[in-house]
Parts: C-alpha cells; structure tokens; sequence
C-alpha cells in the first residue's frame, strides 16, 4: 500500500517519553496501514534501541527502525526522511505528542491530496505549547495569516507576527520537496529546526493550513534546547545555524515572491536578534567578539538583509549600545518571554 504520510522520531535517550509519541500516531490514526513510522535510534545509551526494536517487531509495517550512531537531532531527522515511504514527512520528536481528533482530521486531507492527484508541497497545522511548570498551554495559530480550507500560494498570505512563525512543529512537507532541496542540516548541534523551517520553503509553491491543534510540544524543563540557560551555553551553536540560514539565500534575490520573502526575513532577523540577546547573556569571552563577526559577515554577504535585520525594530531593540543598553535589551527579551512563554 502506498503510504500517505511518514512521521519521523529522532529518540536519543528516549527510553522514558518516546511510548507516548509513538502511541500518539498509532491510536490517532487508528493503525491505519497507509501511515509509515520512523523511529530513529541517535546512538542511545539508555533502553531506547530496545523499546525501539520492540515497536517494530509488534507493528510490522507501520514502525521501522533505524539505528546510527550518535549525530545529532539533525541527523537524525534525516535519518528518518531516506527511510520514509510517505507522500508527506513530519517529524515529530519524541518528548511530544499528536492530538489524536486533529490527526484524524489531517489524515483524511491528505489522503484526499493524493487520492485526487492534488499536489500540495506544504501542510500547515497548529501547535500547542504544553507548560511544564504551570500546567497550561498556549496555542500558536495561523487564523490570521494564511487562507482556510483552500489550496494557496505564497501571495496570498498576510503578514505574520513575530510569534506566529512557522517552526517544525507545525510543518508538514511532501518528502520530495524536501528530498530535493536537501536542507543542510549539520551534525551534532542543536537547533537545526530553524534550518528545516526555513530553508525549504521557496520550493514549496502550494500549500494548505489546517486549523487543527495538531503538535503538542512540552515546554520549560530545565534540560530543555530552549531553556533561556541552556541557549546561552550553547549560542556557538545558535551562530552557526544563524550563519547557515544566511548563507541560504540572498532574500532579496533568490526569492521571488514579496510575501514569502517578508515572512524569511522576519524569520531570519529574528534569529539574529537571538544570537545577540544570548551573546549578551553569555559569559563566554568570546561571545561579544563572535556575535560582532556575525553582523560584519552579514553585511558584507548582503547588504540589505542586513540593514533589515540591523535596523529594524527588533534589530534596534535587542542591540541597543553601551552596558544601560544591553540590560535594556535583555529585559525587552524577557518580557516578551514571559508575555508568549516561548521558553
């Protein structure tokens, strides 16, 4: 049977979440025979390969197994996308969970595409962040922004809001597109789901959004990529997946259509706006000076990205000068923090 969709798991040490994910798929979709799991084994050093291995053998032809030794979650998702069979890849990492009523709902859409010989490049959905700490959620939808229950293009979406980006969680692509563009994503460092969120996108020129809460992502452990500590030991790694989505394109070249290359730049300008709120954080000695090479290789790669990025709102507010202006600046990060608990 040819596969409608494929969900990839990159599991590192996942022995204690990864059932609730796999078992999220599997009752959403009712062990439908047209859906495809991955489960990726990142060189686990806990029960993981095992649990692994057992899915699989209980569910031949639904779950299949790859084992590779440590690379990292980007490795990992691509891992999971030369082994899928599916029409469409999501990847869905395995401390989080599908929404089974929503993933039902998705299904039947996409089985619809591909029954009909629709093509659609890019599946868009709701995720929801599931808070730890205080046990409550904030959905991040797209009502605002993209058309509803119709096939579209790039034109004919609105402005997004710096909260309302596209992020992993709520992306589901064609596994050709994505098998085409080959999006770089490098070992052993985190963050690479900016790159998988970003890159891709000018080869995708029909979309569709689901208002469905789909993706729900736990959010504010200790431990966590996202955690404001754990970013600022690790803003190396931010640059240089910072660096690797400049490099990708000469916004105001390479992409064609106004719309979609707002949205990029919005995107990119905040990643940039990261790299210098947790370089400021940092107590790194270095960090500062890495920080300042990064603007510089910005503006001599391209100009006017960087003077979007350096000189508009966001720019100005996370880089403002002086010891005043970087408390400043840490506070504004903060306080948006605390107000859309992103982290």
């Amino acid at each position: 049977m040819q596969k409608t969709i494929t969900f990839g798991i990159p599991c590192y040490n996942s022995a204690k979440d990864m059932d609730r994910a796999i078992t999220s798929i599997l009752e959403g979709s009712d062990y439908a025979p047209d859906v495809q799991i991955v489960i990726v084994n990142d060189g686990s050093k806990d029960e993981t390969p095992a649990k692994a291995d057992e899915w699989a053998a209980r569910y031949p032809g639904l779950i299949d197994v790859v084992h590779q030794e440590n690379g990292g979650h980007g490795m990992a998702v691509l891992a999971g996308l030369r082994e899928a069979q599916g029409v469409y890849y999501k990847v869905l990492d395995s401390d989080d969970w599908l929404d089974a009523s929503a993933l039902s709902e998705m299904l039947a859409l996409l089985r619809r595409f591909v029954e009909r010989g629709i093509r659609v490049d890019l599946f868009i959905s709701n995720y929801v962040y599931e808070h730890v700490a205080d046990h409550t959620h904030t959905t991040i939808n797209y009502r605002s922004v993209l058309p509803r229950k119709k096939i579209f293009g790039w034109r004919e979406i609105g402005r997004f809001k710096p909260w309302q980006n596209l992020l992993m969680h709520s992306l589901c692509y064609r596994t050709d597109v994505l098998r085409k563009v080959a999006p770089p994503l490098p070992a052993h460092t985190f963050y690479v789901d900016n790159i998988y969120a970003y890159q891709p996108l000018p080869a995708c020129t029909t979309l569709y959004y689901a208002d469905i809460d789909l993706y729900r992502y736990f959010i504010g452990r200790e431990d966590q990529s996202v955690n404001e500590k754990v970013m600022v030991g690790r803003i190396d790694q931010q640059i240089r997946i910072t660096r690797i989505m400049m490099e990708s394109y000469h916004l105001f070249d390479d992409v064609e259509e106004p719309k979609l290359r707002n949205y990029m730049m919005m995107y990119f300008t905040m990643m940039m706006c990261i790299c210098s709120v947790f370089s400021r954080l940092s107590d790194a000695p270095d960090a500062m000076r890495n920080l300042a090479a990064l603007w510089s290789d910005l503006r001599e790669y391209d100009e006017r990205m960087y003077q979007r990025a350096r000189h508009g709102i966001m720019g100005i507010g996370t880089n403002l000068p002086g010891p005043v202006g970087s408390r400043v600046s840490i506070a504004l990060y903060r306080l948006a923090s605390k107000i859309f608990k992103f982290n």
